[in-house]
């Protein structure tokens, strides 16, 4: 029966970060990283106890700028990319630990990416939900962008009130909702839920946004082909923020890769893919879905 901790706060790379683990600290331990804008919440408790539940030491935390991490308020941000996947790395330290498997969503994949580069005798798997290759693929190679219903519907939210938690959680539903697939119902009560304690937990919640103006990694040498460990990419063939390509690119371009595509999945992981999802990342990490 796997077990949880409260939130804890501890220092990481000179900075608060607050985390939280799910179950034996015995076991292999996970490490997920969720995306641009995004606490811990994005990997819901349920979802991370049923990874404790296959065998698994569940790590999540929130970024700065998110939760209960050090905040530096909206349009104040003055760390890059690079700081942030330092930050994971030092996640595992103040843990004493060596290897995690890693799991990131969206700019979180792209983290994972960089964490397997940059501090890959840390990352013992790594596992790329709903992202990017984190550096440009072969030159031949485009990758589309948004189509223009999709950024038409993403400049079409409604601008929130800070100040206004109800306004806040409405743009927030708003914009995972745009953010969904389009052939399946979506599961308003589910996001609003998470949406609500989210925001609850935000110390300053406009300054998430300060992600969305971080600057690409600029690290020239690097190459996605360097990554070294064995990786899954899950991507849904209905991603509007990163369409189905970028998925592709990255199994391409990472050596042995496999890509797993999840059908009428959007950039979001809701409770319906959970039994997929769960299985696909205890089976990449090593053991049986069932546990033992």
């Amino acid at each position: 029966m796997s077990t949880s901790t409260g939130r804890r706060t501890v220092r990481a790379n000179g900075v608060d970060i607050c985390l939280q683990t799910h179950g034996d600290p015995a076991h292999p331990v996970v490490l997920l990283i969720s995306g641009a804008s995004t606490s811990m919440d994005m990997w819901p408790a349920p979802l991370c106890e049923r990874l404790a539940e296959g065998g698994r030491y569940v790590v999540r935390y929130d970024h700065r700028d998110t939760g209960e991490s050090t905040n530096y308020g909206a349009g104040a941000a003055t760390y890059t990319i690079a700081d942030l996947t330092d930050d994971a790395a030092a996640v595992l330290q103040v843990l004493d630990v060596e290897q995690a498997h890693v799991v990131g969503m969206s700019m979180g994949g792209v983290i994972g990416q960089l964490l397997a580069l940059c501090h890959r005798h840390r990352v013992s798997t790594l596992t790329l939900v709903s992202t990017t290759p984190a550096f440009p693929p072969d030159p031949e190679r485009e990758l589309p962008s948004m189509s223009p219903a999709d950024l038409e519907a993403f400049g079409a939210v409604e601008r929130p009130d800070w100040t206004d938690r109800e306004s806040v959680v409405e743009h927030l539903v708003a914009s995972e909702r745009v953010c969904a697939a389009r052939s399946v119902e979506f599961d308003d009560d589910a996001v609003r839920r998470t949406t609500r304690l989210v925001v609850d937990r935000s110390r300053d919640v406009a300054a998430m946004e300060n992600h969305f103006a971080l600057a690409d990694p600029d690290l020239p040498t690097l190459r996605l082909s360097q990554i070294g460990a064995p990786t899954l990419v899950v991507h849904g063939d209905e991603d509007p923020v990163f369409p189905a390509a970028h998925g592709e690119a990255l199994a391409d371009e990472i050596p042995g890769a496999r890509l797993l595509t999840l059908r009428q999945l959007g950039h979001e992981v809701p409770p319906r893919i959970w039994d997929e999802l769960v299985e696909a990342v205890l089976q990449h990490t090593g053991r049986n879905p069932a546990g033992d």
